[in-house]
Order: structure tokens, then C-alpha cells, then sequence
């Protein structure tokens, strides 16, 4: 199934009753109280970045437009909130809902994969109130884990650098199955290279590999179970006994390893010969059941080095446990030893995989001690955001029947930007993004080359003048007239989207230690417009 497919595969659970219940009794209190044709205008956004950085990248669009094109209440859903609500409700308020559409709202948003700051909304829904309003629980689903997931694959990527693979191993330990497809759909979108998620890669066209458990090298204790042993050449077809070569190997190989041959499993040994002839051109080997240096790197050197005289060439070894700095090194130096000892060049360029839940910190801390690992297997800490469980995107009302809405807090973080307004990212000489600009929508869009006032939307000393090299627009419509307004990207699209947006911004934006704050600012006219409805909504005290 390639990923135009993918774009059409709608989530059954993914409907109007994924949500909470107070939209309903808020959507039915709407419309007692006649405000069917109210028009309103609602943000969604987020005010933190998340794992204490400074982008995140914006997921959970595609899925979005899936959810607005098959919005509608069934028969069964009636007569659920029937039995569910108050028998008080009155019986036309049912039939509203059964003929309810997304057809009438219009959703702006943001490419998927791009990344976004805070405050930027990233979905601007408009439309009759009480549809908007049942639309927030779950656009706010559909959005928050995606984008969270993202990010924090977009920052193992980061960390580990373009040249080494990363590879999600995280199904198991994933909230439920949706939270397992999800995972494993947008570490990819974030930069990961493929999913150990079978279901995911059918569905997603995702890459899918693996190698095995331990339970599979301890399920052999020796020589005598191996049901068979013979293993044809490559190129011949000729028949050889896989277990003869691999040991005659495995002699050759104990003075290079300075092991005695009393050390080395033999269940290991033949678990390896048993995987190596079922899977003969993708042989990669667990070697830490037992003792990688004294047992398990022997042994699959041994089997790799006589799949080499069949034609065949392994393709390298994972390690999950111990010091995977100083044994990813031992390895290396093995295979490199191995290579010029006995004419196979390629056996130094053996792969390399770590796994053992590891972390972001993990992978910075194994670049600065030297290792010589090519791929890691991520899977609790990726899945699961440890480092940080919640995104915690809103979805603000910022306007309706065409008068702007404001909330109002003592922290002022919590402070909404009221208002219909458009997002511009503005670009220096040098192709990097040097902040995002809120504005309100009546007003004319910033030019290239032209000087524009930046503020900080809340405190009034800070401001700048940009003179933008580039100028672009953030918003697209994305749906209206009951359709898809934009071609919805692949996965590979929104993925390599991802690759291109982290480059426009600079380094000390990305890093992982102290990074830079990416400054997003209000326009002269945003910034008065909110201090004006500000001062004109916040109650007035009064001393006695």
C-alpha cells in the first residue's frame, strides 16, 4: 500500500462521539438558546514547546481533514446520547445533530511537518458556533500526541546526526494499539528510518525490520537441536553443512579474541546457525544474551565468516545491554581486524545497532565518548514522551459574529490573542527564519525589503524592526465547502517537509543544551488591539 493510499484510510474510532461530554451539553445549550447561526472563530494552538526546547513540528493534519470529511452523527449515536442526556432534552435538538456536516466551516492551518512556535495558532477553524465548538475535543486529540511525537523524533534525530539510522522499536510498550500506530506513523514523519510495528508499515508504508529476542538465542542449549544444518550456496546451489564452517571459523577466530574456547556458548552459537539459515541474506545477530566480548561477538563472526564462503554477507549485530560506547568500539575493532586479516573489506563496515531504552541524553552522551554505532533501536522514551507526556494545545474562541473574544488571566501566559489574524514567517538574507508575526487579519501582509515593527505581544518594551529577505504566509485553507482544499501530503512529504523546515532555522535554535528562544511577535496594530480589549474587559478594583 503506498501513501496516497494511506491519506484515505479513515480510523473508525476517530468520530463526532470521541470527545467530551461537555461539548455536547454545551452545543445543546447553544441551541436552546438560538444560536444556530452564530459564526465563530477558534485557535488552536500551544504556548510551550516541549523536552525544554525551542521548535516543535506540527503533526496530525492529514488526520484532521479525515475526521471534518466523515464528520456526522449515525443512528446509533443518537439513540446512545439519547439514553445517555437528560430525558429532559428536547427531541429536536436530535435530529439537529443527526443532520450535522462539517460542510459550513472552514478550517486555516499550517503545513503538516512545518515547524511551529507558540502562540502561532495552528489551526484556525471558523464556522457556525456549535459545530466548531463539538469539533475541539478531538481536533486537540488528533493534533497534540501527533505533534508531540514528532518533535521528539525530530530531536533524536537531531541528536544522533543525518548518518546514523534510527529505527522505532516502541509497539509494546506504546499507550494501546492507537497509540502504538501513532507512534510509529509520526517517529517516521520526525526522522526515523523504520518501525519494528508491522501493522504500521502495512497501513503507512513504513520500513519494517527486526532482528530477535533473547528468548530466541537461550531457546537453544546446544548443537543437537538444529534441525538442520545444511545451507546452499548462494551462486552454486551447492549443499554445506553451515554448523562444520562456522565452528572450523569459530577456531580460527579464539586467538584474535584471546577467549578460551570453554567460555564461548554453544547454544548461542547454534541459535545464530539456525537464524543465519532462515534468513541467510539478512542475518543480524543479538550478541548480549550471555557475554558480548567473550561469547556472543565470536560466535557471530564465526557464522558470518561461513555465510561469507556460501556468498552470503551478514549485515551486522545488536547490542542491548552494558557499556554500548566501549562494546560498539570492541566490535568495531574486531570487524576492522577480521577484515584485513582475512581479505573481506566489507566486514569492517559491518552494522552496528544499540538498543537498551535509550534516550536523547543517551545519544548526546554516547557522541561525546566515541562510539562506533551505526543505528539505535528506540522504543520507551520515544513512544511514550517520558521526558515529557503532553503537549498541551488549547483551542481558543478568538471571535464571533465578528466581535473578537479574549480570556483573561493573572498568568498572563494564559492571556488568548483575540481575534481573526494571520501568521507570517519572516526570513533574513541568509535564508534562516527570524520570527513569526501575528497580525490581524485586515491588515495588509508584510513585503519583502519593506521595514515592519515586531512586538512582543505582552511586554511593551520589546520590539524590533525586520526588514524581511522573504515573507511567507503560514496559513492555507485546508477545508471548506464540505471539502479538502489541499492536496493532502504523503507520509515521505510531510517527512522530508520536516528535514527542509529545520534547516531555515538556526543552530543555536536546535540545540539540545540552553537553546535559543525563536521570537514570535504581534504587529503594531495586533499588539494595540489586544491591550485596547485587554484593558476594556479586565474589571476595574476598588480600594476601600
Amino acid at each position: 500500500m503506498d501513501n496516497v493510499n494511506e491519506n484515505r484510510i479513515h480510523n473508525g474510532v476517530v468520530q463526532p462521539l470521541l470527545t467530551d461530554m461537555y461539548q455536547i451539553t454545551m452545543a445543546y445549550g447553544y441551541w436552546m438558546s438560538g444560536k444556530i447561526n452564530d459564526h465563530a472563530v477558534f485557535d488552536l494552538f500551544f504556548r510551550k514547546n516541549p523536552f525544554q526546547g525551542e521548535f516543535t513540528i506540527f503533526a496530525g493534519l492529514a488526520e484532521c481533514m479525515k475526521f471534518l470529511k466523515n464528520f456526522h452523527y449515525n443512528d446509533s449515536d443518537i439513540e446512545y446520547l439519547k439514553r445517555t442526556l437528560s430525558n429532559k432534552i428536547n427531541p429536536e435538538f436530535f435530529v439537529f445533530l443527526r443532520q450535522l456536516t462539517a460542510k459550513d466551516v472552514t478550517v486555516y492551518a499550517i503545513d503538516e511537518g512545518s515547524v511551529v512556535f507558540p502562540r502561532v495558532p495552528l489551526l484556525r477553524v471558523e464556522g457556525p458556533l456549535i459545530i466548531v465548538q463539538l469539533l475541539e475535543t478531538t481536533l486537540l486529540n488528533l493534533v497534540n500526541y501527533a505533534s508531540l511525537v514528532a518533535t521528539n523524533a525530530a530531536r533524536y534525530r537531531l541528536a544522533s546526526g543525518q548518518h546514523l539510522r534510527l529505527l522505532e522499536f516502541g509497539l509494546r510498550r506504546a499507550q494501546g494499539p492507537d497509540g502504538g500506530l501513532s507512534a510509529s506513523k509520526y517517529s517516521y514523519i520526525g526522522g526515523f528510518d523504520g518501525t519494528s510495528n508491522v501493522l504500521a508499515g502495512k497501513l503507512f508504508n513504513i520500513p519494517v525490520g527486526g532482528t530477535q529476542a533473547h528468548s530466541y538465542i537461550t531457546s537453544f542449549s546446544g548443537f543437537t537441536e538444529l534441525q538442520t544444518t545444511e545451507l546452499a550456496h548462494k551462486t552454486t546451489g551447492v549443499t554445506h553443512n553451515l554448523l562444520e564452517l562456522s565452528l572450523t571459523w569459530r577456531n580460527k577466530l579464539i586467538p584474535i579474541f584471546q577467549v578460551v574456547g570453554t567460555e564461548v556458548s554453544d547454544g548461542e552459537l547454534a541459535a545464530l546457525i539456525s537464524f543465519a539459515i532462515a534468513f541467510p541474506d539478512g542475518f543480524m545477530a543479538l550478541v548480549d544474551t550471555y557475554d558480548v566480548k567473550r561469547s556472543g561477538l565470536l560466535n557471530f563472526c564465526a557464522v558470518a565468516l561461513a555465510l561469507n564462503e556460501l556468498g552470503y554477507r551478514a549485515l551486522g549485530i545488536r547490542i542491548d545491554s552494558g557499556d554500548l560506547a566501549y562494546l560498539s568500539n570492541i566490535a568495531r575493532q574486531h570487524f576492522q581486524l577480521i577484515g584485513e586479516q582475512f581479505d573481506c573489506e566489507w566486514f569492517s563496515k559491518l552494522t552496528i545497532m544499540a538498543s537498551n531504552d535509550i534516550n536523547e541524553d543517551t545519544i548526546l552522551s554516547l557522541n561525546e565518548q566515541g562510539h562506533q554505532i551505526d543505528c539505535f533501536g528506540i522504543g520507551t522514551h520515544l513512544v511514550t514522551c517520558q521526558r515529557q507526556p503532553a503537549l498541551g494545545c488549547v483551542y481558543k474562541m478568538v471571535e464571533i459574529n465578528g466581535q473578537p473574544r479574549i480570556k483573561l488571566s493573572h498568568d498572563v501566559d494564559k492571556v488568548t490573542m483575540p481575534g481573526r489574524k494571520d501568521a507570517y514567517r519572516l526570513y533574513s538574507a541568509s535564508g534562516h527564519a527570524l520570527i513569526d508575526l501575528l497580525q490581524r487579519s485586515i491588515e495588509a501582509p508584510p513585503e519583502v525589503g519593506v521595514r515592519v515593527l515586531c512586538r512582543h505581544p505582552f511586554e511593551e518594551s520589546k520590539r524590533a524592526y525586520v526588514i524581511p529577505a522573504k515573507v511567507q504566509r503560514l496559513h492555507k485553507v485546508y477545508w471548506a465547502n464540505g471539502q479538502i482544499q489541499q492536496p493532502v501530503s504523503t507520509l515521505s512529504e510531510i517527512r522530508d517537509r520536516v528535514t527542509m523546515s529545520l534547516k531555515t532555522l538556526r543552530t543555536d535554535i536546535k540545540r539540545n543544551l540552553n537553546p535559543t528562544p525563536f521570537k514570535v511577535a504581534v504587529s503594531d496594530c495586533q499588539y494595540n488591539f489586544l491591550h485596547d480589549l485587554w484593558l476594556e474587559n479586565a474589571p476595574i478594583g476598588e480600594l476601600s
